[in-house]
């Protein structure tokens, strides 16, 4: 039975549901990756998640402010629009603008889809091990991406908005069962030892912190299935709220208990037993619905460009599997997660994180002065004073330089000799490391 059925098309999100899109699709890779990252920088790294998360939120409301004066002031910009930030940007710079959006979006959900799939399929492997089989991490993306086909065949978000609150609950049992199960390891533990940080490490942590915090390439295809586009705001408070809850217990109890023993993958750390089944099982559920969810923007865009209604047909069917199959081709040719996942957050997610959103922000209200629009309350559109300037600025000097590290840091990381592993296709039985 369709999910329409339980959610009337004309009705839309609410905030909270929106909230928990926007912690569904954020929230699980961090859980796993970030003790490391932290460890890599230092006990500073605990600051910087609580830095990044509200500067994150920030740019998150001013990219949904961006977008309601856009949508105030041009025509094709209201009701139901497929690729809202690629259009914002169209807006605010032309081609350029939407151009740069738009391979920034794709590369950064893409990627990500491909972050999760590689996940989920060393989750999988590890399991299955555990219970005395064995079957290899490369036949485990082949088995998850075929069973994700189907489920990618929703259309936009409002059809699928069980599957956010499904990734959010699975993660936040998880992480309470995480941090549980690091405190009853903690007694076993030698003297806890940290990282000696380097300039590399850092830049590789802080891509990691904002991968970790990143979801704003799908925050305006949220707004646009909300009842009132204009709470948006409170939505994207509220979905950062969540995150930041879930995140820190666990960043902090395996930073201060496994410390440089601390792998990529904080589930390797974790004691074999019930307990840390229970938590690949619901880490795993996460990813995967995570995928549905991240691959939405990706999706829409396609699917407009090829002139594919927005019902259900055949046609829908089959460039989804298309997609699905992409992912699938580009994990198994980088079958290691951890680089691909910093490079992503220093490079394209920066962008659209930290510096479009601010950009467009600031142009959409110096062009809706000058036309002298006003919104529907009868009010001059946004004004912006000079504190708030200044803040701006900050965050795109921030998100230059922390993208630019991070970015550079990871691409030494991947050509290194030492990072290099050989595609699935070429070692069809090999394991994940």
């Amino acid at each position: 039975m369709s999910t329409e059925l339980l959610i009337p098309k004309e009705k839309g999100l609410s905030i909270p549901s929106t909230a928990v899109f926007i912690a569904g699709e954020i929230a699980g890779t961090g859980i796993l990756a970030l003790p490391k990252a932290v460890d890599d920088m230092g006990w500073t790294g605990l600051i910087l998640i609580v830095i990044f998360a509200v500067v994150s939120a920030y740019t998150g409301i001013v990219l949904g402010d961006a977008w309601t004066m856009a949508s105030d002031m041009f025509d094709d910009c209201k009701g139901h629009v497929q690729n809202p930030y690629q259009l914002l940007g169209q807006k605010t710079y032309g081609k350029i603008g939407r151009y740069t959006v738009s391979i920034c979006l794709h590369t950064t959900m893409f990627g990500g889809a491909v972050v999760f799939l590689l996940l989920a399929a060393d989750n999988m492997e590890t399991l299955v091990q555990a219970l005395g089989h064995d079957l290899s991490f490369c036949f485990w993306l082949l088995i998850i991406a075929g069973f994700l086909v189907p489920f990618t065949w929703f259309g936009t978000p409002k059809d699928f908005w069980l599957i956010a609150y499904g990734a959010t609950v699975a993660t936040a049992l998880a992480a309470v069962i995480i941090v549980v199960s690091i405190g009853l390891d903690a007694p076993g533990q030698p003297i806890v030892h940290h990282q000696n940080a380097d300039f590399q490490k850092i830049a590789l942590a802080l891509g990691t912190i904002v991968f970790a915090l990143g979801g704003h390439p799908a925050f305006p295809t949220f707004q646009m299935d909300m009842r009132k586009q204009r709470d948006f705001k409170m939505a994207v408070s509220y979905g950062f709220i969540i995150v930041t809850v879930m995140y820190l217990p666990v960043t902090c109890a395996g930073y201060f208990v496994y410390g440089q023993s601390l792998e990529a993958n904080i589930l390797n750390n974790l004691p074999s037993g019930v307990l840390s089944y229970v938590v690949l099982v619901l880490v795993t559920i996460h990813l995967l619905l995570a995928i549905i969810i991240v691959l939405s923007p990706v999706i829409q865009e396609v699917e407009m460009l090829l002139h594919i209604p927005k019902v259900f047909t055949w046609k829908r069917c089959v460039s989804r599997f298309l997609v699905v199959a992409s992912v699938l081709f580009v994990a198994e040719t980088l079958p290691e997660f951890n680089s691909l996942l910093s490079l992503i957050g220093g490079s394209s997610l920066t962008l659209l994180d930290f510096i479009c959103p601010i950009m467009f922000h600031m142009k959409m209200c110096k062009m809706s002065l000058e036309s002298d629009r006003r919104d529907v309350n009868n009010r001059s559109i946004v004004h912006i004073p000079l504190w708030r300037k200044v803040l701006n600025y900050e965050i795109l000097a921030i998100g230059v330089l922390a993208g630019l590290a991070a970015s550079v840091s990871a691409v030494i990381n991947i050509v290194s000799p030492d990072s290099f592993s050989m595609p699935c296709y070429v070692n069809i039985n090999r394991t994940a490391t």
